[in-house]
């Protein structure tokens, strides 16, 4: 990791950077993938699943045998654990429905709003580098609250053309039974054109690789709708001389362990943590399967020494995905907030629980998105409809004022709509 005590505002740039990939290059990449797989539909996507992920597929759809299968290889012990994962999720996100509330704005005008679930989404799956299937209880769970009537899932398969057991395990618990064995560029391609065998969603769902992020953003272009921009994982960790050095340690290295292009940030008040904090992550790198993996992450990241005054501002600023708080002056920075996806408080709340089992969801805004998106809820599968019914009463009290503001605006046929009923009553 880089490391600045003190830095000016040019350094500080330089720390907080975010590790990038040529857009202009992604974005061509992604268009001639679309472009082919609108011309071709599935030869196409058999053809990039097997240029990129090394695998033929003679079935893009995951068979019923294959979903019912997989619960008889997983162990007990990981079936009980994704079940506590479950219905911790579900209890979060069903306190997120909204009561259906009939507002009288004044006499005889009445206003309401309903939420609707969105007809079909996509699920993306990660599953490159580790099989993420707790991502299929953070979309899965809400999409079935909110009563999507079509939910298509996609995830890249492994070298055999299988899918990982816990992947079709989550997906069963949560009632998902269309998926397909694809991922990348070409399984957002598919799920936004369309092709024989994938349906075209209204919206996407789902984290990924800067290829997925491109892929999605572009996917916008035919119509669809997405969460957010959710690229490679990002974690900021804040901590001063009272932190607990292996728990800090622990918790840079969960997010490092993603992918070579995730980001950790450590934010200090104290210089004297750097040499500390340097010595535990060798300690536990060296006991992580996925150690190459993290480590190219932390050629990535930072640790950067401030004064308090001025963490707020740099939180706000980078706006990371995920934010841990291991300071004896938390409630100080919990007030001035406002840019974060999902904030973790304290010695014993590691972004891990959040990840994983404590009930709140892991799709998060990323690369500084935090700015102006929320991470997935279930207010992410659901659309807003208002209704409104007026009296002949309520027209009565707002009809001339809708007329004299049509008038204004030079709408004439607006003030019509209007001019007319108040005659039929009599007005």
């Amino acid at each position: 990791m880089k490391k600045f005590i003190y830095p000016d505002s040019t350094s500080l740039k330089i720390a907080l950077t975010r590790p990038s990939m040529d857009a202009i290059d992604l974005e061509d990449l992604v268009r001639a993938i679309f472009d082919d797989v609108k011309d071709n539909g599935d030869p196409a996507i058999h053809k990039y699943t097997e240029q990129f992920d090394s695998v033929k597929l003679n079935e893009l759809l995951v068979s019923k045998e294959e979903i019912y299968s997989a619960e008889k290889i997983l162990s007990t012990e990981l079936k009980v654990a994704i079940q506590l994962a479950a219905k911790n999720i579900k209890v979060f996100h069903e306190s997120q429905h909204e009561e259906l509330v009939k507002i009288e704005t004044m006499p005889g005008v009445v206003c309401w709003r309903k939420s609707v679930g969105i007809e079909k989404v996509g699920l993306y799956i990660p599953g490159g580098t580790a099989p993420l299937f707790s991502t299929v209880l953070m979309l899965g769970i809400p999409a079935s609250l909110a009563r999507c009537k079509r939910v298509v899932m996609c995830t890249p398969s492994r070298k055999d053309g299988s899918i990982h057991p816990a992947v079709l395990f989550a997906a069963s618990l949560v009632g998902i039974d269309e998926i397909y064995k694809i991922g990348g560029i070409q399984a957002i391609a598919g799920m936004s054109i369309g092709t024989d065998s994938i349906p075209k969603v209204h919206k996407l769902f789902g984290p990924g690789n800067q290829y997925v992020t491109a892929a999605k953003k572009y996917a916008q272009k035919f119509g669809l709708a997405i969460d957010m921009p959710a690229g490679p994982s990002e974690l900021m960790v804040v901590a001063d001389e009272k932190s607990n050095i292996e728990f800090i340690a622990s918790d840079l290295l969960s997010q490092a362990e993603h992918g070579t292009d995730s980001q950790v940030l450590l934010i200090s008040t104290d210089k004297t943590i750097i040499e500390k904090v340097e010595i535990e992550l060798k300690k536990q790198l060296a006991a992580l399967p996925r150690k190459s993996v993290a480590e190219k992450a932390l050629d990535n990241s930072s640790i950067i020494v401030v004064q308090k005054d001025e963490i707020l501002s740099i939180i706000n600023e980078y706006a990371p995905e995920h934010l841990i708080l291991q300071t004896s002056f938390n409630e100080f920075l919990l007030d001035g907030i406002v840019n974060a996806g999902s904030v973790f408080i304290g010695d014993f709340t590691p972004e891990s629980a959040g990840d994983y089992a404590s009930g709140t969801n892991h799709t998060l805004p990323t690369n500084g998105y935090a700015k102006q998106y929320s991470g997935v809820s279930l207010d992410s599968f659901v659309k807003k409809i208002t209704f409104q019914q007026i009296t002949e009463k309520g027209i009565q009290h707002i009809g001339p004022a809708i007329e004299e503001m049509a008038k204004e605006e030079g709408l004439e046929a607006h003030k019509n709509a209007v001019t007319v009923r108040l005659k039929s009553i009599g007005v």
